[in-house]
């Protein structure tokens, strides 16, 4: 117990020093998962082993944090952390995500760099071991694009909050150059700009974007725009009308519900016959129903009707395009 203790001080510590600005109680309380007193507690213990503490006055509150950071005794990363590490970077490397593997693996040689020889000799064979018997399933799927490039060029102009141009091999007019103020980056099965030409946000595949140049004319995100919620929107990428989506889970397909996410704002219902009740609002009917299909019959549709009709006419179109086939028997 008490170095369970000990652990949650050092947690606490940790925060405390990777964060410029500080945190007020409530932030650490929040994080660490305890209430306002413990976390009071827990800052006044740390500030006993940590006197560099200092106090910032934030009116209406005050905010605390470690300035100078901590010494690299405390900062050793374990097995499971590089193990972890790696695996992101492999994962990134399988997608077709070059520049953010090499980002993740890059971190993973300065976090190396900075740990002491003997902390090193002592993680080696735990971390080979984990790397060797751990790995990632790879999933069938796009290849996202990712260009650096473009994201070199995107990154610039969302920090300067400048305006982007580039040639667009998309939409209604192929190849006709833009000039949008860039709200953000979806990354996902495909890679997307968010940004506006002065028609409110919309999806820019990032694969058909060329010649980009990051231009000296101001372009900031409205106040209120939060890409998270943008993206919460939509089921998977595609944004249009917005609905009010019921689905229910068979009894069959009860349990499997219950543990899968179809969108942030969900909520469930378990109903007494066995089967569960899935509500959310989203737009992206057609993604949400290519999805379903694979759900085959421990879903069913309860509304909206446009969601239904959807999925209807992709089956529809998959029979006619598979029925004038021959089929031929595995032996």
């Amino acid at each position: 117990m008490r170095h369970e203790k000990a652990g949650r001080l050092l947690e606490l510590a940790r925060m405390l020093a990777g964060t410029a600005e500080g945190l007020t109680l409530d932030e650490m309380a929040e994080r660490l998962g305890v209430g306002r007193r413990t976390a009071e507690r827990m800052r006044d213990a740390v500030r006993d082993v940590f006197p560099q503490l200092e106090e910032v006055d934030d009116p209406p509150t005050r905010r605390f944090r470690i300035p100078a950071g901590l010494d690299g005794l405390f900062q050793a990363p374990t097995a499971e952390e590089l193990a972890a590490l790696s695996a992101a970077a492999e994962v990134f490397a399988q997608q077709g995500a070059g520049a953010r593997a090499g980002a993740l693996k890059s971190l993973e040689q300065k976090v190396l760099s900075a740990t002491r020889s003997a902390a090193r000799r002592k993680l080696a064979p735990d971390l080979e071991a984990l790397l060797q018997a751990e790995t990632i399933a790879v999933q069938a799927g796009p290849r996202p694009f990712e260009d650096e490039t473009v994201l070199a060029a995107v990154r610039e102009a969302l920090l300067s909050m400048r305006t982007l141009r580039f040639r667009y091999e998309g939409g209604a007019t192929p190849g006709r150059v833009r000039e949008v103020t860039p709200f953000g980056v979806l990354f996902g099965r495909s890679n997307y700009l968010v940004a506006d030409e002065g028609q409110g946000p919309r999806n820019w595949r990032l694969d058909r974007v060329g010649d980009v140049e990051v231009i000296d004319r101001p372009a900031a995100r409205p106040d209120g725009f939060s890409l998270q919620d943008y993206a919460d929107q939509s089921f998977g990428i595609f944004h249009d009308d917005t609905e009010d989506v019921v689905l229910r889970a068979t009894p069959a397909g009860a349990e499997d519900a219950l543990r899968w996410r179809f969108h942030a704002n969900q909520t469930l219902e378990a109903r007494s016959d066995g089967s569960v009740i899935v509500r959310f609002r989203a737009s992206g009917m057609l993604e949400l129903a290519w999805h379903l299909f694979t759900w085959s019959d421990r879903i069913e549709i309860l509304a909206p009707e446009v969601l239904k009709s959807t999925l209807a006419q992709q089956i529809e179109i998959a029979r006619n395009a598979h029925a004038s086939g021959t089929v031929v028997a595995a032996s």
